[in-house]
């Protein structure tokens, strides 16, 4: 991990003190709030371009959420200003659409890895370089859902740079390879398809920080119980401050 900076960042417009160690990562600002409402005392710090935070406590422990824009370019931004204000744990939390068929609407995915079908990490690391979440929060994630008797699955998603490419590829010049690739995820056994993950866990990786990844699977219109997302992040939290308070180390 690198030098951690006492200057207020360029873009998140955070100093060190106004952030916590263990960081939710929503894209979109306006969920930043109902995840803060789940932390105790907390409160809006600062909202700058895409980026919105809001810092409270969980077990005592300082916490905050930030949002990160759509995409691995903001995503990027993101996570390297606030590891050089000291954080060190991120959960990315959003939503995704399914790759299997017959997904549950709302279902869960707690993402163990992330194909890094998106042109930002390359800037990182060779895109041989697998993009791995961390284990324990993975564990803490699945702990938390099984706490919360929330549905969720273990598996890879897909982090790419098209949202219409997916949602809409037969109107694309490139729609027999869109289609092509999007088989492979399926048969490879891929569970979600998202837009910031594969460079939040490559960046994380360079910088010796824990990265993990919660999203919410849609596969069509039916409604979702939101909170279900959001409050299996937050207990996941709860789960890793209650672990590294006792120094438990993944196996």
């Amino acid at each position: 991990m690198s030098g951690l900076s006492t200057e207020r960042q360029h873009h998140l417009q955070l100093l060190p003190d106004e952030v916590g160690r263990y960081v939710l990562l929503p894209g979109d600002p306006g969920r930043c709030e109902p995840i803060a409402a789940l932390f105790d005392d907390a409160a809006h710090v600062m909202s700058f371009r895409e980026y919105t935070t809001w810092t409270g406590t969980l077990n005592g422990e300082k916490v905050s959420v930030v949002s990160t824009g759509i995409g691995c370019p903001s995503s990027a931004i993101a996570i390297e200003e606030l590891i050089k204000l000291g954080a060190d744990t991120f959960i990315r939390v959003g939503t995704s659409g399914a790759i299997q068929e017959n997904t549950p609407e709302g279902q869960l995915a707690v993402v163990t890895a992330a194909i890094r079908d998106e042109g930002t990490s390359s800037h990182y690391l060779p895109m041989e370089f697998p993009a791995i979440a961390d284990f324990q929060v993975v564990d803490a994630l699945a702990e938390a859902a099984r706490n919360l008797g929330v549905d969720y699955r273990l598996g890879v998603s897909q982090s790419k740079d098209s949202f219409y490419g997916e949602v809409e590829p037969d109107r694309m010049p490139m729609a027999g390879m869109l289609h092509d690739r999007w088989s492979a995820w399926r048969a490879g056994g891929a569970i979600c398809s998202e837009m910031e993950a594969s460079t939040i866990f490559t960046i994380a990786a360079i910088h010796r920080v824990r990265a993990g990844g919660v999203m919410q699977m849609h596969s069509g219109d039916g409604e979702v119980n939101r909170m279900d997302l959001l409050s299996t992040a937050v207990e996941a939290l709860r789960v890793l401050i209650d672990q590294d308070r006792r120094h438990v180390q993944w196996p």
